[in-house]
């Protein structure tokens, strides 16, 4: 019989998926098993969200294609899901911005609202009138939480200059919470003991060991594919034929946007876009 005194979560994952690979998957099986073991909390549904190419990160290719491997990963999980809704964006968003849209589309899918793209007040209003905000999360009154899923190097990101704000750091962790998973030779805890923001909203921060040391990562894949090696076995099989027929990630593709200033730079610095 299910526990009605556990809070259901979504998890969200955020990033360039360039291209997904096996370990980005794997991060979700680990974050549903350390927070079910806790025995708090059930996973129903996790979301993956490639950013949009207005990211400009370098060798970054086209969103059509991060989108429809990260499909074709998922096919087989049962409570996984691509959402494109943040690459279909003409203009990079920040990810608080893509937390909050998919925090109100939950609310939208629990009223049956088809049109979540309503006036920004009207969604304030429903979210005032649905949500409850405690001393961790904040919640649906059905125990609904909205967590980010990431790697250790994306909690580390948090400390890089003018890359994040530092109150869409506070509005991720302190409202919503954060399941970090970590990677070989990094020190998740170290660096929330460093940060005094992190630090303050430590109790909303999941910290997830990969005791089966895996480092998989999307720049190795690339420079082994540059290179015409083997990556089977790293991605998914059908992602493997995907890269093959299209004839993705070459020296060439390697290169796009080496001389363009990442989004967050240019927003946050006022840098030039070159």
């Amino acid at each position: 019989m299910e526990n009605q005194n556990l809070s259901k979560v979504v998890l969200l994952a955020c990033g360039s998926f360039n291209p997904i690979t096996n370990m980005h998957l794997r991060m979700f099986e680990l974050a549903r098993d350390h927070l079910e073991d806790a025995g708090h909390y059930s996973v129903v549904k996790g979301i993956i969200s490639p950013v949009g190419d207005a990211y400009k990160k370098k060798g970054l290719i086209e969103a059509c294609h991060r989108v429809e491997m990260a499909r074709l990963a998922t096919e087989s999980s049962d409570w996984i899901t691509v959402d494109a809704w943040e690459s279909l964006q003409p203009e990079w968003q920040e990810t608080a911005k893509v937390v909050r849209h998919h925090y109100e589309d939950l609310l939208a899918a629990e009223h049956n609202i088809d049109d979540v793209d309503t006036e920004k007040y009207t969604k304030k209003r429903r979210m005032e009138e649905s949500y409850i905000e405690d001393s961790v999360h904040l919640k649906r009154r059905d125990g609904l939480q909205l967590m980010l899923l990431c790697g250790a190097d994306v909690l580390e990101s948090f400390g890089v200059p003018n890359l994040w704000k530092q109150e869409d750091i506070a509005e991720i962790v302190g409202r919503y919470g954060l399941v970090c998973v970590t990677r070989s030779g990094s020190d998740p805890h170290r660096f929330i003991q460093q940060s005094d923001l992190l630090w303050k909203y430590r109790k909303n921060i999941h910290v997830v060991y990969e005791w089966v040391t895996n480092d998989i990562s999307a720049t190795h894949v690339r420079r082994a594919l540059r290179r015409g090696r083997s990556v089977r076995y790293l991605l998914p099989e059908t992602i493997v034929h995907y890269i093959r027929e299209h004839n993705l990630y070459s020296a060439e593709s390697e290169q796009k946007n080496t001389d363009v200033v990442l989004a967050p730079l240019q927003r946050y610095t006022g840098a030039s876009t070159s």
